[in-house]
């Protein structure tokens, strides 16, 4: 695979996505990022924040305390990829109708109710 379309598959992954708007709005510990985001495995989150730290996209800042504190944020790379994605995530929100006209229009074409 290309290394950009490997990158543009971390950020517009399911959780990058979500992990990159909820990170434009400030730094979050991970258990906070967690709960932002909803839904997500430890493991998946880990996995997650771990690829777009790899990528340059978000800051790891563990503080020497205890119990350990471990705050994430966005590089200025990052930034640029969350305003991109934000930007298509209002987007698809703010044409959410008549994307479900579409997919009226088409399951009836199709013969089919509802079935995605």
């Amino acid at each position: 695979m290309c290394p950009h379309r490997l990158v543009l598959e971390h950020v517009t992954s399911r959780w990058g996505v979500l992990v990159l708007i909820e990170l434009l709005e400030r730094p979050y510990r991970f258990s906070e990022l967690r709960r932002a985001i909803g839904r997500v495995s430890e493991k998946m989150l880990t996995q997650t924040l771990q690829t777009l730290e790899r990528d340059g996209l978000v800051h790891r800042d563990a503080k020497p305390v205890i119990p350990p504190r471990v705050d994430y944020s966005l590089t200025d790379l990052g930034r640029e990829a969350a305003e991109q994605v934000r930007g298509l995530a209002l987007w698809t929100q703010d044409r959410m109708g008549e994307v479900q006209k579409a997919r009226e229009v088409y399951d009836a074409r199709k013969g089919r109710s509802g079935q995605g």
